[in-house]
């Protein structure tokens, strides 16, 4: 029984009807709720600045494809070889989002997972005029930004552009990035605070104190979105 249920949610069939039914609930969380945004002309300040590295912390990431509302916003985002990304991947895919696969960790295990393959790709999507959206976190280390997105930044020439997304109604499971599943009928709350720049010839010095501003920024833009839909501690509510 146990060697059918995994052949079952290895199967290609299954893989697709989850990603269909995600990708529709998310449409349904999104268009159920009322979104406040900080600053309210977000999308006038960040436009010049486009194409853009778009980051946020993992186990946050379920709403990030609706912040592409124009159709000129094209938009590709990383994501793992693992096969829970498999789910992920086919629900961006059916929400117009384009896929890379690969890991962000730059680790022991980067050649090992695609990173090199996909960070090469990230830095062409860069040049090919898309946005690139990535967590920023280290894996299995929450809310450690890691040192992949300094680099890809001073790769490609292009900025950093840290948000959070949160909605007053939500879930939170107990796992190692407290990964918030978003409910409908509720407010919500999408804030930016500035963009990062990285130089070209930025050394280890200058690449570590990037890293530690980008990781003091999404933690500021998430306390702030939490603070905006009215639950300043984060803690789970439905």
């Amino acid at each position: 029984m146990k060697g059918l249920f995994r052949k079952a949610l290895r199967s290609s069939w299954f893989q697709r009807a989850v990603g269909f039914l995600a990708a529709e609930f998310l449409r349904l969380v999104w268009r159920t709720n009322r979104f406040t945004y900080e600053p309210a002309n977000i999308y006038e300040l960040v436009e010049p600045s486009m194409p853009g590295i778009l980051v946020f912390w993992h186990g946050q990431h379920f709403l990030t494809p609706f912040i592409k509302t124009k159709a000129s916003y094209r938009a590709k985002t990383l994501i793992s070889r693992h096969r829970d990304g498999e789910y992920n991947a086919l629900a961006a895919e059916r929400l117009g989002i384009g896929t890379i696969r690969g890991s962000g960790d730059h680790g022991a295990a980067f050649h090992r997972k695609g990173g090199v393959g996909a960070f090469k790709e990230m830095v062409r999507a860069l040049a090919d005029n898309y946005n690139v959206a990535l967590t920023a976190d280290v894996p299995k280390r929450a809310r450690v930004a890691g040192l992949g997105i300094i680099m890809l930044a001073r790769e490609s020439g292009r900025p950093i552009m840290p948000f959070a997304m949160a909605t007053s109604r939500y879930v939170r499971l107990r796992n190692w990035d407290s990964t918030t599943i978003n409910l409908p009928f509720g407010r919500g709350a999408l804030v930016g605070i500035k963009e990062i720049h990285v130089p070209p010839d930025a050394d280890a010095a200058a690449m570590e104190a990037l890293r530690l501003e980008l990781e003091k920024t999404l933690n500021e833009a998430t306390r702030r979105a939490y603070a905006i839909i009215g639950r300043p501690d984060g803690a789970s509510h439905v």
